[in-house]
């Protein structure tokens, strides 16, 4: 099982270091850092559990470091530390957001109890059968944590997100992260992308029709929102509905009633509305596209998916997964194989990701997937310029060690071990290409 990882921040040293050791012994994975401006690089590179800070450093102190944390890293824990305790610090800090504090000297004993009850809470909202997994997101990229860290604080609100980002970025198995950790969880999830329904039907499809209502109306229809009641309501593509429709949406939103077509009764709804978009919404409101009021409707909070490309240490974690329940464990991938994957811009995303490994899987006869195999079912991979010999072997090793070190972020032991390479070695292939870690 993997460890949780705890950042330390503190301009004492020797502080750091005795924590740090008291924390490892505990089999804690520890992160330090000795200011705060130190501090937030760590969170833009690596995946944190828990930030634990002193209240008085230099530059930047506690409170000022937590406010970035807050703004940037939606949902991660941070625990105060001074030894200026005092009681209108500790409920500064506690007002604040701050899920404990301590006071210095840090008694072992209450550190522990304070970490393990801020993981323990943290886990009890987290879907996870392991780090790697949330309710069907499958990361273990530092973008993708930050976005989970926000599903996390967001979730148990009733406040309306809107997710955004290029297609195939997995917005739906977002959205449906956000219904399972809600306390809409025990209610139904119902999705619609509203650009893949006539505009003429959609009215009916989201409110329901009353018989009569048109022609072809030969008995009631329970509409999408309905059926959502007490769940959450999933609009998919929302930029694509019609401004007309936008009008009775925005209505819905406003009161929590809705009408069918044709009636004249409205009907209570409870309902948790998440909705997406690949367009840019907010150019469509001023392009007069979008309905101005309806966008602030929608998004009362946002959460912005990455590119695959901007998450590569995702690809094997992803690929794999893919493999194995398309081909029911049976199936596995050639690093070779996994090399060409990584070395993909995949503008299509986790979508194009998954359907290039239904393809490979469906292509190989045997239990290994191949390089050749992967190949063929990305036919730019063999359309770059050709190079000779020589460059390509060392273009390759280049962004191999790259890759490797990626994964591995920057630990140049383990990756000298995925590579299968001595440490020795290793350095070598690093000081050759003029790497630095």
């Amino acid at each position: 099982m993997s460890r949780n990882t705890i950042l330390l921040v503190d301009d004492d040293a020797s502080l750091i270091e005795l924590l740090a050791m008291r924390l490892e012994a505990n089999n804690y994975h520890v992160l330090t850092a000795h200011r705060g401006t130190q501090a937030l690089q760590i969170l833009q590179q690596s995946v944190v559990d828990l930030v634990i800070t002193d209240l008085r450093m230099a530059h930047m102190d506690g409170f000022e470091l937590f406010e970035n944390i807050k703004k940037n890293h939606v949902g991660l824990p941070v625990i105060m530390m001074t030894a200026h305790g005092s009681i209108p610090d500790a409920v500064d800090a506690m007002q604040q957001g701050f899920v404990s504090f301590l006071s210095k000297p840090i008694e072992s004993k209450a550190l522990l109890e304070a970490i393990e009850n801020t993981l323990k809470n943290n886990k009890k909202r987290d879907g996870a059968t392991n780090r790697n997994h949330f309710y069907g997101l499958i990361y273990q990229s530092s973008a993708m944590h930050q976005v989970v860290q926000h599903i996390q604080a967001l979730a148990p609100s009733q406040a309306n997100i809107l997710i955004q980002g290029a297609s195939g970025t997995g917005k739906e198995v977002t959205a449906n992260a956000i219904h399972k950790a809600s306390n809409y969880c025990d209610g139904p999830f119902v999705a619609i992308n509203c650009g893949a329904v006539p505009a003429h039907l959609l009215e009916s499809e989201l409110f329901g029709h009353k018989k009569g209502a048109f022609t072809g109306a030969m008995q009631d229809k329970v509409g999408l929102v309905q059926s959502a009641n007490g769940g959450t309501l999933f609009l998919d593509e929302i930029g694509d509905m019609p401004m007309d429709l936008q009008v009775k949406l925005l209505r819905v939103l406003q009161e929590r009633t809705v009408r069918p077509v044709g009636g004249q009764v409205e009907q209570s709804v409870d309902i948790r509305f998440v909705s997406a978009s690949h367009k840019n919404l907010q150019q469509a409101v001023i392009d007069k596209e979008f309905r101005e009021d309806l966008y602030y409707r929608l998004n009362v909070v946002s959460i912005h998916l990455p590119a695959l490309k901007e998450r590569p240490e995702d690809i094997p974690l992803l690929a794999n997964s893919f493999v194995k329940r398309i081909s029911d464990g049976q199936k596995v991938i050639s690093p070779q194989a996994m090399t060409c994957l990584l070395n993909y811009h995949w503008p299509g995303n986790v979508r194009q990701l998954n359907n290039i490994i239904e393809h490979a899987v469906a292509l190989s006869s045997g239990k290994l997937i191949t390089a050749d195999i992967i190949e063929n079912a990305i036919p730019e991979l063999g359309q770059a310029s050709f190079k000779g010999l020589n460059d390509a072997k060392k273009q390759f090793e280049y962004d191999y060690i790259q890759k490797v070190l990626s994964l591995c972020q920057g630990n140049v032991a383990e990756a000298a071990k995925l590579a299968q390479r001595n440490r020795s070695d290793f350095y070598k292939l690093l000081k050759k290409h003029q790497i630095s870690c």
